[in-house]
């Protein structure tokens, strides 16, 4: 071979792995270090914003359904924004303490359009009056379903759960909590593909390409690419709707497309603050009771994973099992209150807000106390929170597949802790993530051919009882990757070194790690009154 002799043996250290973090670096604010003021408001408008998507997308999808009008639906988004301020308040003071937004919670779907076609409101003719009863019926069943949030989380129970938790089997749960919103990316988006597709082309270029491109501006394209695409995606669709691009098109393209579709501004209120049963009194039936119990529990599970991506994207290190029980106790609170004002939706961590941390490096626990204020601010201004909950449901689309992709992401990045070299590390992941997708997506394809789930007996409540956890991503991939990894020669101590049991060792009591009382001590002195162990 021509030039003789071999090729220099690589450096010592290009053959070194990536040392493992217990905190991720390179985050601008971390949970305890907020932004300044200014920066930190836009922030906090940013994460409103971001959260508005879920929050006019549930109401939506069910007030129709319940015989409401655009009225209505205005009134329970006003609602379920009040509610879910109070909720990412309590939580950021209280419960777990980090920067996570306290929204809707898709899990509670299933069971609350179970209510509104149950027999006992089908006779109803009138669609107001259906509406409300509706409404009650299901806050009768989320203030029943609130108790086993609360008392696993305040009990202790879901902390001796999470303590068998180790980072092989937290992969699959925070993996799929990301990735298995899949049907909430991409078919959002091509419903008005004009819209989206240039949201989503917008995004890359903004948070991914200009601030390497231009230094001096870098943090600014980083962290409020948000506001800039939305507001330069939102214009040019308000431009196509007045120029008439739609006028001939389908209903289902002008809902998606125009901007003056959503009914929202017209059906909000100037000013409206949001009681406690505002729609008249609770209603109770056992069986919904019972269903909505199991769709409270999924979502906990499932809230879970997102609370541990969070503290991830937020710099602090693993939250402490008995915090992580705490915060599931004021999840519960949360889904009481919205019982109680009545936001036909439970309560669980936003997967997207999770997602805007990790894009805009900033895990500030004052930026969302701040987005919390907004959340508040503007469900009591009814006319100027629905311009902005009016924007078009497509430009969502685009960025929860940014934001998503970043939570699959960060339940991939806790494989550093594993040993990726052992069989027995293979198989749980591979089958457990492959059981995740595979299993919900036989329940959702027999419900969408039959109209009902595989599990058809002539008692609904059972029937969601064991169809709604079936048919969630995280819940049956945490559900087979937990079995496995704490059954399968779980003695075998090469083993605890191979699932990466040992490298949360110091964080499954609160005091074996001094940061847990800079990252989670309750404020006002209340750790006194309230030890964490």
């Amino acid at each position: 071979m021509a030039g003789g002799g071999a090729a220099p043996p690589p450096k010592q250290e290009e053959l070194q792995p990536h040392p493992v973090k217990d905190q991720l670096p390179s985050v601008s604010y971390c949970i305890t270090s907020p932004p300044p003021w200014p920066e930190a408001v836009i922030l906090g408008f940013q994460h409103y914003i971001v959260m508005l998507g879920t929050s006019v997308l549930i109401p939506s999808a069910l007030v129709p359904q319940m015989g409401g009008g655009n009225e209505e639906k205005a009134r329970v988004i006003q609602t379920l924004l009040f509610v879910a301020g109070i909720n990412t308040l309590c939580q950021s003071f209280f419960g777990t303490r980090l920067p996570a937004v306290m929204g809707g919670s898709y899990t509670v779907v299933a069971p609350t359009i179970s209510i509104i076609l149950a027999g006992r409101y089908s006779n109803e003719t009138d669609p107001h009056e259906k509406f409300l009863r509706t409404m009650r019926g299901t806050q009768g069943a989320l203030i029943i379903a609130s108790t086993i949030q609360i008392i696993l989380g305040f009990s202790g129970l879901w902390r001796n759960v999470v303590r068998f938790l180790s980072p092989l089997s937290a992969v699959p749960l925070i993996s799929l909590a990301g990735f298995g919103l899949y049907e909430l990316g991409f078919p959002g988006v091509a419903k008005c593909v004009e819209i989206g597709l240039p949201e989503i082309i917008l995004m890359l270029i903004f948070s991914q390409y200009l601030p390497h491109a231009i230094h001096v501006a870098k943090p600014v394209f980083d962290r409020f690419s948000v506001i800039f695409t939305i507001a330069i995606v939102w214009l040019y669709a308000y431009i196509l709707t007045a120029s008439g691009a739609y006028k001939n098109t389908r209903t289902k393209t002008q809902v998606h497309c125009r901007v003056d579709r959503s009914g929202l501004i017209g059906g909000a209120p100037w000013i409206n603050v949001p009681y406690p049963f505002q729609w008249g009194a609770p209603t109770f039936d056992a069986g919904e009771s019972f269903a909505m119990m199991m769709a409270a529990f999924v979502a906990l599970v499932e809230s879970t994973g997102t609370f541990i991506a969070v503290s991830r994207y937020a710099s602090a290190t693993m939250i402490p099992p008995s915090v992580l029980g705490r915060g599931i106790g004021w999840q519960g609170i949360g889904t009481l209150l919205g019982a109680f004002f009545g936001t036909a939706n439970g309560t669980g961590v936003s997967v997207e807000n999770a997602g805007l941390l990790a894009l805009t490096h900033v895990g500030s626990r004052r930026v969302v106390q701040i987005s919390a204020g907004f959340m508040i601010f503007f469900s009591i201004l009814g006319k100027f929170g629905a311009i902005f909950a009016s924007i078009p449901l497509p430009i969502f689309a685009a960025l929860y597949c940014i934001f998503f992709a970043y939570i699959g992401a960060c339940g991939l990045s806790f494989l550093q802790f594993c040993n990726l070299n052992s069989f027995r590390t293979k198989f749980i992941i591979g089958f457990s993530v492959f059981m995740g997708l595979s299993v919900p997506q036989y329940f959702n394809e027999y419900t969408s051919v039959a109209g009902y789930g595989p599990v058809h007996t002539g008692a609904r409540w059972f029937n969601d009882m064991i169809n709604v956890p079936f048919s969630s991503k995280p819940f049956v991939a945490v559900l087979v990757a937990f079995l496995l990894d704490n059954t399968i020669q779980r003695h075998d101590h090469g083993v605890r070194r191979d699932r990466g049991y040992h490298w949360w060792d110091k964080f499954r009591s609160f005091k074996t790690d001094s940061r847990s009382e800079e990252f989670y001590s309750l404020p006002f002195n209340l750790n006194k009154f309230f030890p964490s162990v």
